[in-house]
């Protein structure tokens, strides 16, 4: 089999079908390397940021006309129309954006930066999926960036020591503009303890990205346990910019 090469940045996409109506979502961009400065083995995602100056509003337009719209039409005519989220996953290459997949799904670790710089009530925005009223909807986003930083267990995405006490989550989620979400954690005799490779996602909120990443690792140095780690550089493609 003989496939293009295709050179660029990755991008995630998403919208919202009804199975007629189509809707823009936001854009992000994840960190799926492991080491810093995008080294070592793939991971399920080390951190992410949105929006992603990668994909711009004209290019969001181009992924919505290229693909989202034609494959809604697609499932629709065939009798099977598709209501929930399209997640693209794109190569942003010197000819446009190349679709590299899709996903039905809101994506990790792309979720804990959309979920945050959505206004709207996303409980509204799915039964509106459902209902197939997308085009009545009022779907709102703040301005300001949102950046997640995972905290993962020394050895992913190998093997990895369970049940390690986490420390400084009351201290870290007490800053303002700071969300942990938990990913691979479990309470255990009154204490938090790492289950998981991937165990937390210190998510900020920021006026820019910048400011989004120097909230989140301030967060970050707050929370403890003996092997973790985390990439110390998310974001670095939009700060080169």
């Amino acid at each position: 089999m003989v496939e293009e090469l295709l050179e660029g940045e990755e991008a995630s996409f998403f919208a919202l079908s009804d199975g007629t109506h189509v809707i823009p979502l936001a854009g992000a961009q994840d960190h799926k390397r492991v080491g810093d400065g995008d080294v070592g083995p793939n991971t399920g995602g080390m951190g992410a940021y949105s929006p992603a100056p990668v994909l711009p509003p004209a290019l969001e337009q181009v992924a919505m006309d290229k693909f989202i719209r034609p494959t809604v039409a697609a499932f629709a005519a065939k009798g099977m129309p598709y209501m929930g989220v399209l997640y693209l996953g794109l190569m942003i290459t010197r000819d446009g954006p190349k679709l590299v997949e899709y996903n039905c799904r809101f994506g990790d670790p792309e979720c804990q930066v959309l979920m945050p710089r959505l206004e709207s009530d996303l409980l509204e925005l799915l039964l509106a999926a459902r209902d197939g009223t997308l085009d009545k909807a009022d779907v709102r986003w703040r301005d300001d960036a949102a950046l997640t930083v995972v905290m993962a267990s020394k050895g992913y995405p190998g093997a990895y020591e369970k049940g390690q006490v986490i420390t400084g989550l009351d201290k870290a989620t007490a800053l303002p503009g700071i969300t942990v979400f938990h990913a691979g954690t479990a309470a255990s005799d009154g204490n938090i303890t790492a289950v998981g490779g991937r165990v937390l996602n210190v998510t900020a909120i920021g006026a820019t990205i910048a400011e989004a990443q120097s909230l989140a690792y301030e967060a970050v140095d707050m929370i403890h346990w003996k092997d973790a780690f985390c990439r110390r550089d998310i974001g670095w493609r939009a700060l080169k910019r």
